[in-house]
């Protein structure tokens, strides 16, 4: 390894599978899906999501959380508990200067949008929420986690649809290889299981139709995919230089040592048919780190259950890495958290580094036969990993790499 390593010193997840790191962790290790039919979308083309479970932004500790858009609330509870994983005190920083907050999203806070475009039909302008905006910008999660953790250094929000996580986090690691921040908490926030969002993604049929079996309808790589389940979350980082860590006598959980990020320029949602962008990604991160597709030991693929896309990822993996290496998406158990999901499966990539134990891709029974790879379903295993790959591609072509080691 020749390229630049950023050390993960903290981890904090809000997910379908848990809130914390712990539950998120075991539940995808199990391989137990989280999609179920939900009242509230009743009527709509399709009724199944994968949701936080009992989430309580006041159990939580979240003051004034109804000016807080779901998506921010998510993106604030797991960058506490990064901090406090990473042995971090918000607001007790040598200089807040120098912290950094990177959260990307997809949709940003479109709960609150759509809530208050009813309100403006149904009783007028004048019952418009104040807050409509605070709440429902895409940079309003960044902006909410810099006020509760008093950081003062750059604050910025990427939004590269379902890569944006993944691209918080790489962007995360060269500000502190520029120099520019000794402490960056990067990662992906998403609050997106709303009737526009659903019934819009259904009118694509980007969505699953395995309504009569909502735990099997999310299967990366299976023959029989149709469809991806629509997910909520939040999955942060805590980055640092190793020599910074060090000096503070922090054992990193894992290290991201490289980083591509590509354009398709193809199509506005579908895959290049040859994922040539995906690809240039994928090379870039090698080169980054100084490796080649020989030196990945597990790839948390982006495998979002949809006809298109994993045929596609997959011959990619194929000829980047060869037939042998174990693939696995944990979008079989969180459905897919579209801006956060780049950030929650690098996080479950630097878990399975620093555990030694890769989580299957669940609901998948029959792997596609165009698809020649080694998917690990079924099961988990355990294997020492020492190099993980994370894939994030998103709508309009936009893909993005992390390449994560063990520390």
């Amino acid at each position: 390894m020749t390229g630049f390593a950023a050390a993960i010193t903290g981890i904090g997840l809000v997910t379908p599978a848990g809130i914390g790191v712990k539950e998120s962790w075991e539940r995808v290790v199990d391989g137990r899906p989280t999609a179920a039919h939900h009242a509230d979308l009743a009527g709509l083309p399709v009724t199944m999501a994968c949701r936080v479970p009992g989430f309580d932004p006041a159990g939580q500790g979240l003051r004034a959380a109804w000016q807080w858009d779901r998506y921010s609330q998510f993106a604030v509870v797991a960058v506490r508990e990064a901090l406090a994983q990473a042995g971090l005190t918000p607001g007790a920083w040598a200089d807040s200067s120098r912290v950094a907050v990177i959260l990307g999203s997809g949709a940003g806070g479109t709960a609150t949008l759509e809530e208050q475009h009813r309100v403006l039909i149904e009783e007028g302008p004048s019952e418009v929420s104040p807050m409509t905006l605070p709440m429902g910008l895409l940079n309003m999660a960044a902006g909410q986690v810099a006020i509760d953790i008093g950081a003062n250094g750059p604050c910025m929000a990427p939004c590269t649809a379902c890569a944006a996580g993944a691209s918080a986090i790489g962007l995360g690691r060269e500000l502190i290889r520029s120099g520019l921040a000794d402490i960056v908490v990067a990662g992906g926030a998403e609050a997106p299981i709303t009737p526009l969002y659903v019934s819009a993604f259904a009118r694509m049929r980007a969505l699953s139709r395995r309504l009569d079996d909502p735990q099997t309808a999310s299967r990366p790589f299976d023959v029989d995919r149709d469809g991806f389940v629509l997910g909520e979350g939040a999955g942060v980082v805590v980055l640092e230089s190793e020599e910074h860590a060090r000096a503070r006598g922090v054992r990193p959980v894992a290290r991201v040592i490289g980083y591509g990020a590509s354009a398709d320029a193809h199509h506005v949602t579908s895959p290049h048919t040859e994922g040539k962008g995906a690809e240039l990604a994928v090379r870039a991160a090698l080169a980054d780190a100084g490796l080649t597709g020989s030196d990945i030991g597990y790839i948390n693929a982006h495998g979002t259950s949809t006809p298109l896309n994993d045929v596609i990822e997959a011959g990619v993996i194929r000829r980047v890495a060869g037939t042998d290496v174990q693939v696995s998406s944990t979008k079989g158990v969180t459905g897919h958290p579209l801006g956060a999901a780049g950030s929650i499966e690098a996080a479950f990539a630097a878990l399975t580094v620093h555990h030694g134990v890769i989580p299957p891709a669940a609901g998948t029974t029959e792997i596609d036969p165009r698809v020649e790879v080694d998917v690990v379903h079924g099961a988990a295993r355990h294997r020492r990993v020492e190099v993980a790959l994370s894939n994030s591609f998103g709508f309009g072509g936009q893909n993005a790499a992390l390449l994560i080691a063990s520390a």
